[in-house]
């Protein structure tokens, strides 16, 4: 590759900056919302544009499991869990623990030493997206094989946190009734 062609940009690129923006502003968005419920919404917004920047990267086994696992089980139990343990859906004043000045200084920090890191540990590398990259023959291969006992507990896991919360959410809704007749009378 000449430097002329390494300094073009593609139509993929760009897409892939504008994605890139829109997921970092879905992100600060989630943290920054006083809203439990549209925290979790804009973390649908992040985690979804994160699947299309790995389909545009030419990984799409890695974009549908982005999709399956994140979208479709952790943000879907999140959602299970603000519905049943009755979270606020208006402004939240418990959400806001009034250390922002501090919690901006970390982030910036953290975000600066990764960006730095990243920069210099593939300065050099280009990555070719003619060629898929996400082949899910020798992926899924090892999961399925190495690492079926840990998906598995993984699921209990899951399942046993949506069942607490249902019940959870049925016991008070259990002694509120109890509460409201008069002491059970």
């Amino acid at each position: 590759m000449t430097e002329r062609e390494l300094l073009s940009t593609s139509g993929q690129e760009i897409v892939f900056v504008l994605v890139g923006l829109v997921v970092l502003g879905a992100a600060v968005l989630c943290v920054t919302t006083r809203h439990l419920v549209h925290a979790a919404l804009w973390l649908v917004v992040a985690l979804g544009g994160l699947a299309v920047e790995y389909l545009l990267l030419t990984a799409e086994f890695v974009a549908w499991v982005q999709v399956l696992i994140y979208l479709g089980s952790v943000v879907v139990l999140l959602l299970f869990g603000l519905m049943l343990t009755r979270a606020p859906i208006g402004p939240s004043p418990d959400a806001d623990s009034g250390n922002r000045p501090v919690a901006l200084a970390v982030a910036l920090a953290s975000a600066a030493c990764l960006v730095t890191l990243v920069v210099d540990a593939f300065r050099t590398t280009w990555i070719d997206l003619e060629t898929p990259h996400g082949r899910s023959e020798a992926l899924g291969d090892s999961l399925f094989r190495a690492w079926v006992l840990p998906f598995e507990a993984l699921s209990v896991l899951l399942l046993a946190a949506l069942i607490g919360a249902i019940a959870l959410s049925r016991a008070r809704r259990a002694r509120a009734g109890v509460a409201a007749n008069g002491g059970g009378r």
